[in-house]
């Protein structure tokens, strides 16, 4: 992916440098985490926690809590007081990638809401290592993915998740991650598209009113294929203002990082089968199937995939 030309976009938060004092985990779901790293035979699928504690309110991309057995709550670090925090497009090569992928998010997503008459303000982005507050969403755990907080209107991003795409899920290699990061921040800004068009609140009512956790789920799985439609969306739109951004091999690494992030490919890998009922992102044919709708048509209309029999 070329991105020198991006419009680098201010609406960074970059708590990746704070300092504090080292305090034991809190709010959410404590998980213990050992101090043997992330390992891939240790990963319990998110959907497998939704479906026994019921729908977590944040919208996770990755789609797995990662445990390793210990006992103990991971550490993190305090953050800064709010008004020392540092704000503004980030100078170092990953700050500034992801600054250059939020801007023309944003760009593209304004003309959009524009072309129909509506007014359109991006997400802020935070990011962060390890963990931090994630506001009205609970607590930000680099173990969590990326996702989006609807209240608060922020993406939290430890930007490491993008080494464990790379290392551990090997959904991409070398040059072709630039892109495969693009994919994942434009799936996020797609749950602030929805937010903005009212799809997750009203997804949350139904979610609410569910007879039972598969079917909250399946209407969660909805939610999620159609953010990764949208993602595929911004790369149709953005691949017509900038025709050459792509590079070879680029889509095939969304692919392959979409497939690796199924529910199907995590649960079998976490624990040798696949539970249907629990997932809450899609298979690995699913996702591969509405980002490629949304890349090949372009539309919003294309990503409907609410509409009577549209998820299979």
């Amino acid at each position: 992916m070329r991105y020198d030309d991006f419009r680098r976009s201010d609406d960074i938060e970059d708590r990746r440098d704070d300092s504090g004092g080292m305090i034991g985990g809190g709010g959410g779901i404590g998980l213990p985490m050992g101090g043997g790293g992330l390992g891939i035979g240790t990963i319990i699928v998110l959907g497998l926690i939704s479906y026994a504690f019921g729908i977590d309110p944040r919208i996770l991309i990755g789609g797995a809590e990662i445990l390793s057995g210990g006992g103990q709550t991971t550490p993190y670090q305090t953050d800064r007081p709010s008004g020392q925090r540092k704000t503004g497009a980030p100078t170092d090569e990953m700050g500034s990638m992801i600054s250059g992928i939020l801007g023309e998010i944003d760009d593209r997503w304004s003309e959009q809401f524009a072309a129909n008459g509506r007014s359109y303000v991006g997400p802020k982005i935070v990011l962060f290592r390890n963990a931090t507050s994630g506001g009205r969403c609970g607590m930000a755990q680099s173990a969590m993915g990326p996702f989006y907080c609807p209240p608060d209107q922020k993406i939290y991003l430890d930007t490491g998740f993008f080494r464990e795409v790379e290392n551990r899920f090997h959904g991409c290699s070398g040059n072709a991650c630039k892109y495969t990061a693009a994919y994942i921040i434009a799936h996020e800004a797609g749950h602030h598209v929805q937010n903005l068009l009212g799809i997750i609140p009203k997804v949350t009512q139904l979610q609410q009113a569910a007879g039972s956790k598969a079917e909250a789920n399946a209407l969660q799985v909805k939610v999620e294929l159609q953010a990764d439609c949208l993602s595929g969306m911004w790369t149709n739109l953005e691949q017509k203002k900038r025709p050459n951004f792509l590079e070879a091999g680029d889509i095939d690494a969304a692919l392959t990082t979409a497939s690796a992030i199924g529910d199907d490919t995590l649960q079998r890998q976490a624990t040798g089968r696949v539970v249907p009922d629990s997932f809450t992102h899609g298979s690995a044919a699913q996702r591969k199937q509405w980002f490629m709708t949304g890349y090949q048509q372009g539309t919003i209309g294309a990503c409907n995939t609410f509409a009577p029999g549209a998820v299979r």
